[in-house]
This record gives C-alpha cells, sequence and structure tokens, in this order.
C-alpha cells in the first residue's frame, strides 16, 4: 500500500539530492571522513527525517520525539547533512566537519549537538542501545518509536545479535532497524571478508519481521517504514540494499570509497553531476 503521492516521492528525491551535495561538499572540505556509505544512503535519511519520523527540529529534545539511532557513526556526514536540511542547525554549520571544536565531528557525539541520541563509532553498539530505548518507552507507555541504522558490515559482530535475540525475545514492535546492505566494507566485499548469508532468514530465526527494499526507491523505503508501524507482533528489520557511492558514477559500488574523501578537483566534478540530476528532478515534477 503506498502512502505517498507522486509529490511527496519527487520532495524527497529532492531532498536526498540536497543532502547528496552537502556531503560532497562537507566531506571535500574536511579531507577526511565516509564517502561511499554516506551517498549510499542519503535516500533513507531523506526518508526518514522528511517523512517517517515523529519530531521537531526546532524542538530537538522533544519528549515524544521518535529516536534516531546511528550505529555505524562513520556515516555521520549523511546524518548532519539530513538534519541541517531539515532545519536542525544552518547548512553552512556543515562545513566545520571534522574540525576541532566543531559540533559535528567525525562520529556524532551526543553532548556536542542537540538531536543526537547517543554517541557512536564502535560498531555493533547502536542495536543494544536502541533495543534498551525501546523497552524503556513501552515501560513507561510511550508512543515513540526507535529506529536504529546499522551497517552490513557490523552484522559480522557478536553484540548485534545478542541485541537481535534481545530485541526478538521481548517483542520489542516499536523499534524498527534499518540495515544498509551495501556489501562492502573498509577491506571489501562483506562476502568475501565475512560472509553474512542468508541474513533475512537470520533475523527471522529470531522473531523479527524483515522487509527487503531497493534502498533508493523512496515509495518502497516509506511504504516499507510504514509497514513497521503497522506490525505488532515483535520488531522489524528492513534489509535496504544500497549501492555505495550512489549519485556519483565513477564511484558507485566502489568499496575503496568507504572511508576516503574526495579532492577538490573531484567534487567540484561530483556536484556539477549531482546538479544536473537535480535539474532533471525539477522537470519530471
Amino acid at each position: 500500500m503506498s502512502y505517498l503521492t507522486e509529490a511527496d516521492v519527487a520532495r524527497i528525491r529532492t531532498y536526498a539530492n540536497d543532502i547528496r551535495q552537502t556531503v560532497v561538499t562537507m566531506l571535500a572540505r574536511a579531507g577526511s571522513g565516509h564517502t561511499a556509505g554516506s551517498l549510499g544512503m542519503a535516500d533513507i535519511f531523506a526518508a526518514l527525517f522528511f517523512h517517517t519520523l515523529n519530531h521537531r527540529p526546532h524542538e530537538p529534545e522533544w519528549e515524544e520525539r521518535d529516536r534516531l539511532i546511528l550505529s555505524n557513526g562513520h556515516i555521520a556526514p549523511v546524518r548532519y547533512a539530513a538534519m541541517a536540511h531539515a532545519g536542525y542547525f544552518p547548512i553552512e554549520e556543515t562545513e566545520t566537519l571534522r574540525q576541532f571544536g566543531s559540533r559535528l565531528q567525525g562520529h556524532p557525539e551526543r553532548t556536542r549537538l542537540p538531536g543526537l541520541e547517543t554517541t557512536s563509532g564502535p560498531l555493533g553498539e547502536g542495536l543494544g542501545q536502541a533495543a534498551g530505548i525501546a523497552l524503556g518507552a513501552r515501560m513507561d507507555a510511550r508512543t515513540l518509536r526507535v529506529y536504529c541504522v546499522m551497517s552490513d558490515g557490523e552484522q559480522q559482530s557478536g553484540i548485534t545479535w545478542e541485541s537481535v535475540m534481545f530485541a526478538g525475545k521481548n517483542k520489542l514492535a516499536n523499534l524498527t532497524a534499518i540495515l544498509d546492505r551495501n556489501t562492502i566494507q573498509i577491506g571489501g566485499s562483506t562476502e568475501e571478508v565475512m560472509p553474512l548469508e542468508p541474513l533475512r532468514e537470520k533475523y527471522e530465526a529470531f522473531n523479527w519481521h524483515v522487509v527487503e527494499v531497493d534502498g533508493h526507491d523512496i515509495e518502497m523505503v516509506c511504504d516499507a517504514l510504514n509497514q513497521a508501524k503497522e506490525y505488532t507482533d515483535g520488531p522489524t528489520c528492513v534489509i535496504a540494499h544500497t549501492v555505495p557511492g550512489k549519485g556519483i558514477a565513477e564511484i558507485e559500488g566502489d568499496y575503496r570509497w568507504h572511508g576516503k574523501a574526495p579532492s577538490d578537483e573531484e567534487a567540484t566534478r561530483w556536484l556539477k553531476e549531482l546538479r544536473q540530476a537535480r535539474t532533471a528532478l525539477a522537470s519530471d515534477e
């Protein structure tokens, strides 16, 4: 069932493009950071911040807000960019990424920036944090939902599966995990480094509801997230198949861009490509 109009889809796609442009700009200015995953998750973060989340950007500590946990903290640029475009802070501030004293560190630090729920960096911790928040919210009879964005590489961490078991056992229907299935990690393909499949069956074995989507299809992503809201028998895992580096043809699917930032020359070329794509989006509306 679709919850989106064509105008909704076009609006979110435009935000995703804007987020990608901001990610490229901030990474080039910083001279370091994680490019592939940040670009690959732009559509997901656009869907979250401009459709799914119940939040108030100008009141980031609102008690009834949905909680968004970023477990794979290295893709912080895409979260910062989405937050800026949503109105949490000025877009110009994104260019302070990784600078001394900046609120936008290379991995999110909860106490630096209002709107961040956790400090993240070590992979595998986010799902346990999210499950604990979800259980606490249920105990307090709150209606808020908890979302946890994870990488596929961190599915290789044992702590992740302790959290999967905990959430399934406690039937945390207010918890949705979004798994970025881009099949790369810093050392190459996940299936060469440490095979993960069959991922869907693994989550289902621990009493999770699983939905697989094309992570760049806005309608599919939003429908899956709405489906998770309606599922009441336990937690939901949305396995989002994404292309690392999405939007920049020359780096799409290349694991070598996992932790590499563009040069100024590359950024100039990439921004031109993204602006052309945005113009095409506008002409389709």
